[in-house]
């Protein structure tokens, strides 16, 4: 390349270096265990991917990583790219088999894993009979080599870094197997850095914003939505080491945070707080993320922050947005973003006409606007982009001016007696009582064939509540078909490391011993 041309930053690790270059004191990582400017993230994946090369891995290979949020985490994300291998973050719930099926499923040779997991995989390991190094953060035992002993020097003779692509794989995201078995998506550094472009461009983002997400960085939203948008944009990923409510606002105020996202129970947990004088003390000035509740206005004005609903998953990433400065059209999460295209299908596979509900299925406008597919899953990934489309599995409806409407997943939705019932709607209707802290709704077997709907409801801490009373509450906030008709209260619901609720433990559960049949105190005359 001429000196003068401009340096390729179409990958992760070329990014990198020319933040480094150009910025290197500003600030790119921020965590509980300091700040790390672009310069020293540099120089210190530089210095890991040195390391691992040593110990063999080559461009392709996929290298299985098993943290907490660490700022060692995101090092090791981007000596991976620099040397053209492929980091596949484990979910840190994994164990048992669901765990070797995950690093079986990728074929990776490496893991690097954290001493306080050490049951989990350690458990695992003779079963991970393809594994040649183990590399422990913390204590390694026998077998193991410990992470920081891996030489990192750098030499005269040390070889140049390896002519990494765009269009190579840089991540291996698992689903998040609330429906079934993880799968592994295939995402090229094309794709990071592209939807790392858009986001920023959607939201409205800017250079001074600081990206706050308190989720684990093995999910799409800590790592493709926040760390590479900061790298893109020039701004600062502000990564907390888990979500709690209970010292949110906290490490907002500590990190500086002026955008943070939201998923699942998270906007709940936050609003049903005691009012408190501090709840405007922070800087955040919009937080985005899924699903928007009612009461999104009063949470705005309580404190002092914006909010947008906005749709993507962990294959297309996030591809829809409001317009920033639009005015929020209840329920709607926005229009497609410019590198995709999107329709809405029936069962057969044929558009919809506009304000009916069909499944989204999307096309990308550019190449690697989407994943490539599952790893080694090649039946998921030819039923997932049948027709040549990108079959999300998520019901829509579309309005005259192409905002979309989320109405449910194909495989959250309850058939009752010829009523095609949203989990999401009757979930939003049950918490609208000051006693629900939270509910999860699915379908159970019904005696008169189809289904009927059934909730799992999480009180506030300390309150009371009776099914009855409950029942009669949806009665007043949905139509009469959608009230479920068995409660269940449970002191927690069961979720995964990232908040999604696991629905199909409970739904596998049905109906228990300490469930309520609200028909047995509802008169049959006011079913429908």
């Amino acid at each position: 390349m001429p000196p003068d041309a401009a340096p390729a930053t179409d990958t992760l690790g070329a990014a990198l270096r020319h933040a480094a270059r150009t910025a290197p004191g500003r600030p790119l990582l921020r965590m509980a265990e300091g700040e790390w400017t672009t310069a020293a993230l540099d120089a210190q994946s530089d210095r890991v991917a040195r390391g691992l090369r040593d110990l063999g891995v080559a461009p392709g290979d996929r290298v299985s990583v098993m943290l907490p949020n660490l700022p060692d985490f995101v090092v090791i994300w981007f000596a991976l790219a620099k040397l053209g291998a492929v980091m596949a973050p484990v979910n840190t719930a994994f164990t048992g088999q669901g765990l070797v099926d995950a690093i079986h499923l990728v074929q990776s040779r490496v893991l690097i894993a954290h001493d306080s997991l050490a049951a989990q995989w350690r458990a695992a390991r003779p079963a991970l009979t393809q594994l040649t190094h183990v590399l422990v953060l913390g204590e390694a035992g026998a077998g193991e080599q410990a992470f920081a002993a891996v030489p990192r020097d750098a030499r005269a003779d040390d070889p140049p870094w390896p002519d990494v692509q765009a269009a190579d794989l840089c991540l291996l995201l698992y689903t998040s197997g609330t429906t079934g078995r993880s799968k592994a998506v295939m995402l090229a550094h094309r794709f990071v850095l592209s939807q790392a472009a858009a986001f920023g461009q959607q939201l409205g983002l800017r250079a001074d914003d600081v990206l706050y997400c308190p989720y684990p960085l093995f999910h799409l939203d800590a790592s493709v939505l926040t760390v590479a948008p900061a790298l893109v944009l020039g701004a600062v990923a502000a990564i907390g080491a888990r979500f709690s409510v209970s010292r949110y606002w906290d490490e907002m105020r500590a990190f500086g945070a002026t955008v943070f996202d939201f998923m699942g129970a998270t906007l709940t947990l936050l609003y049903k707080q005691p009012p408190s004088p501090s709840d405007r003390d922070h800087r955040a000035r919009l937080g985005w993320g899924v699903p928007m509740p009612g009461w999104a206005d009063d949470f705005e004005q309580r404190f002092g922050c914006r909010l947008v609903e906005i749709y993507g998953s962990t294959e297309v990433g996030l591809i829809m947005a409001p317009t920033p400065g639009e005015a929020r059209r209840t329920g709607s999460c926005g229009r497609i973003g410019p590198l995709w295209r999107a329709e809405l299908h029936d069962a057969d596979g044929f558009a919809v006409p506009v304000g009916a509900s069909g499944e989204l299925v999307v096309r990308p406008r550019a190449p690697d606007a989407l994943m490539r597919g599952y790893w080694a899953m090649p039946d998921a990934t030819l039923a997932a982009l049948r027709d040549q489309w990108f079959h999300t599995g998520d019901v829509m409806r579309q309005d005259a001016d192409g905002h979309f409407y989320f109405v449910g997943r194909t495989k959250d939705m309850v058939r009752r007696r010829g009523e095609n019932i949203s989990a999401a709607e009757v979930e939003q209707g049950l918490e609208t009582h000051p006693a629900v802290q939270e509910a999860a709704v699915f379908g159970v077997p019904s005696e008169l064939t189809e289904e009927e709907v059934m909730a799992c409801v999480v009180l506030q801490p300390g309150a009371a509540l009776a099914a009855a009373d409950l029942a009669t509450h949806a009665r007043g906030a949905m139509a009469r078909f959608m009230v479920p008709r068995y409660i269940r209260f449970m002191d927690a619901l069961p979720r995964t490391p990232t908040d999604k609720v696991e629905k199909f433990r409970l739904a596998a559960e049905g109906v228990t011993a300490d469930t309520v049949d609200t028909d047995s105190f509802q008169p049959p005359t006011t079913r429908p």
